[in-house]
């Protein structure tokens, strides 16, 4: 790594608060070192310089309404369709007031898919997830990494609308965009998914526990492996949770990188 990347880094990290990890004994950390994020703790390397990866972690889901599972046509769109469904559909009142739809965006080849909870104002005028403060948080995350919202990495949210004034999403409203968000984890194939906000959790993993019951552990949707964070918003107004937001992206990548190498998937 170049000395002006690190740099780039260093201040990026430094902007959320934090520090590129630096091996103790070796000042400024050696060239090998610095390929990694900071190892948050809990995150200790195993006999053999290994990091142990805590194994997937499954959590029942509730059955689907049977008019939302059913959702005719949808497990076989193509993107395209897909996006056209999703800018057309009136399956609840969140139409009624929406600007744009926000579909997703990003590297439909993507290694990476961050799932966000709902479009808010910005999102709603722009059409694009995580736009405004939050979405420049989130740049910043993701460029400690060595990643961008463009290349290897897909955002999407887990509800396509703007609930009216920002508030909660109801549970039939994440339910019925269920199957859009199921349909581009099957188009994706992603090696990870990172889920940011209570309400992507709960459209991923169909728990309602609080996100510090869940963070620090590989859960599963659809077969691939998910992490809990916050939702960089949330992060905004509570500036001592981005160290451990930072740790759960560093866990993620982690756990990305024991995945199996494979070819990529005919038709991705």
């Amino acid at each position: 790594m170049s000395l002006d990347l690190d740099s780039r880094r260093r201040a990026m990290l430094a902007e959320m608060g934090l520090k590129l990890f630096e091996p103790p004994g070796v000042p400024g950390g050696d060239e090998a070192a610095s390929h990694e994020p900071a190892r948050p703790a809990g995150l200790k390397p195993a006999t053999g310089g290994a990091v142990h990866v805590p194994a997937p972690m499954s959590i029942a889901r509730e059955a689907a309404p049977e008019s939302v599972s059913s959702r005719p046509g949808v497990g076989l769109m193509g993107w395209d369709a897909l996006e056209q469904a999703v800018a057309a559909c009136r399956a609840c009142r969140l139409c009624e007031g929406r600007r744009n739809a926000v579909f997703g965006v990003g590297d439909r080849q993507a290694d990476w898919l961050i799932v966000g909870e709902a479009p808010g104002e910005n999102e709603d005028l722009q059409g694009e997830p995580f736009v405004g403060q939050d979405g420049k948080l989130l740049d910043n995350m993701l460029k400690a990494l060595g990643l961008d919202r463009h290349h290897k990495v897909y955002i999407a949210n887990a509800l396509k609308c703007r609930p009216p004034g920002n508030r909660n999403p109801e549970p039939q409203e994440v339910a019925l965009c269920e199957p859009f968000l199921r349909r581009q984890v099957e188009l994706l194939q992603p090696k990870i998914i990172l889920a940011m906000g209570r309400f992507a959790v709960q459209s991923l993993l169909g728990s309602a526990d609080p996100i510090g019951k869940l963070r620090g552990r590989a859960h599963q949707y659809m077969g691939v492996p998910v992490i809990v964070t916050f939702h960089p918003a949330y992060l905004l107004r509570n500036l001592p949770d981005k160290a451990k937001a930072w740790a759960d992206l560093c866990l993620a990548q982690e756990v990305m990188r024991a995945q199996p190498a494979a070819g990529a998937p005919a038709g991705r």
